[in-house]
């Protein structure tokens, strides 16, 4: 059994998290550190696992070597936990931050001298296989690259206009304002124009995969009604007839147990609660639409952990993962 340990266990990311990994056949749990809760029951403050764990949140990591830690923390907190703690050099870490995901100065950033590997599978499947280290992409940037990456690596791609939609999970626990029931429902609004963070780590990809372009992303993101889920439409300039490119899409998801492509349309309720990413494709003359929706907290952030901790230990790539949309 895989030893596993979360820190950070005590938002939406350690939630699903958690979830997922007590119906691992795999793996066991060793300890759940959120030191605002430590020793409170997990069932206490993620009230909907009331009845299937009896763990308690910890204070520090055990002093027993974790097989695997997966970091759940906000953004610039996982440098600095790794900085304070004494974990083992031989624990896998799967970052779910984005302290880990951009390269600096040219190079991987590093954990304990061992460099990070980007983790979308669908991109670099075989490199995450061989990783000590993961940083796990972001939400956006998952929803987004799933769409864009067959095009990229065929040199189809050299600009794209882009829009998606997510839930109020997206924006993490921590109360706001634009999260607040009262000023999501019946609401719709843009925010960071063309300035996302997660434009970063699509920009670098779409480098890596073809170094000859640098397509440009002039990303819009809304805030929805909804609690979880992503939905992205990017339109992008391609000759190709359609058809052309569906099978340029099937043959590049052809062995990815999580993606795939639809011959109709799609909606949100497809993957929501799943660890899919579903895609469609729309063309009007030379412009082709490229749809792609996930759930946030699944494929975007704590699933897409789970099947790269999968990868890493050599495990089937679905273990654990064979989780079902509802229909309403």
């Amino acid at each position: 059994m895989i030893k596993v340990g979360i820190a950070g266990g005590a938002g939406y990311t350690g939630g699903e998290l958690i979830r997922v990994l007590l119906r691992h056949p795999g793996v066991k749990i060793e300890s759940i550190l959120s030191r605002s809760n430590a020793g409170q029951p997990i069932a206490k403050v993620h009230t909907d696992l009331l009845g299937d764990t009896e763990l308690v949140f910890s204070q520090q990591l055990p002093d027993e070597a974790l097989d695997v830690l997966f970091l759940c923390m906000g953004h610039g907190e996982s440098v600095k936990f790794l900085a304070e703690t004494q974990g083992s050099p031989s624990t896998h870490i799967i970052d779910l931050s984005q302290d880990f995901r951009l390269d600096k100065g040219g190079a991987r950033p590093l954990i304990h001298g061992q460099p990070v590997v980007y983790g979308l599978p669908e991109w670099q499947r075989e490199k995450i296989k061989s990783a000590m280290h993961v940083a796990n992409p972001g939400c956006f940037a998952t929803a987004i690259q799933l769409g864009l990456l067959p095009l990229a690596k065929e040199g189809w791609l050299h600009e794209a206009y882009t829009t998606g939609i997510t839930g109020s999970t997206g924006a993490g626990q921590a109360l706001q304002a634009t999260t607040q029931f009262t000023w999501r429902a019946n609401n719709v609004s843009a925010y960071k124009t063309l300035t996302h963070q997660h434009l970063q780590e699509v920009g670098q990809t779409l480098r890596a995969l073809n170094p000859l372009i640098d397509p440009p992303i002039h990303f819009v993101p809304w805030r929805g009604d909804f609690t979880r889920g992503i939905f992205v439409s990017s339109t992008v300039t391609c000759e190709a007839p359609l058809a052309e490119v569906e099978q340029l899409y099937r043959r590049y998801y052809q062995d990815h147990p999580f993606t795939h492509l639809s011959s109709g349309p799609i909606d949100l309720k497809q993957v929501v609660q799943t660890n899919k990413c579903v895609i469609q494709l729309e063309a009007s003359g030379n412009k082709l639409v490229v749809h792609s929706t996930i759930d946030n907290l699944l494929k975007g952030a704590s699933g897409q952990a789970v099947q790269n901790m999968n990868l890493i230990f050599g495990l089937d790539e679905k273990m654990g993962l064979d989780l079902k949309a509802g229909t309403f």
